[in-house]
């Protein structure tokens, strides 16, 4: 393994450990959803409006496990949810450096 190699393993790891964050430090400051995860529906009563681009996209992607499907919206529930779910996006992400460092190598 080279050191780019390296690199890109060692930032994957990095934002797989951070990315709890995302959903407990809401929850324990008493915040709202989870960070980054708003749409156009909360967007409106935070800035008095909702921009044009997030308007008109918010509809192109549906995430495959929305509000964690798996849970029944308590935090007791959300959690199993969101490590699923965080597992399933580590998983696609390792892949995905994966084949990255493979092209990259082989220039």
């Amino acid at each position: 393994m080279n050191r780019f190699q390296k690199r890109l393993w060692i930032g994957l790891l990095v934002m797989v450990a951070l990315s709890p964050l995302g959903i407990l430090l809401p929850e324990y400051f008493r915040s709202g959803g989870a960070w980054g995860e708003w749409g156009p529906e909360m967007l409106q009563p935070l800035l008095g409006y909702v921009p044009a681009g997030i308007k008109r996209l918010s509809d192109l992607w549906r995430a495959p496990l929305a509000g964690y499907g798996l849970s029944d919206g308590t935090l007791a529930a959300q959690v199993p949810a969101y490590i699923i779910s965080g597992f399933l996006g580590a998983l696609l992400a390792a892949l995905l450096v994966y084949l990255i460092s493979k092209v990259i190598v082989k220039r």
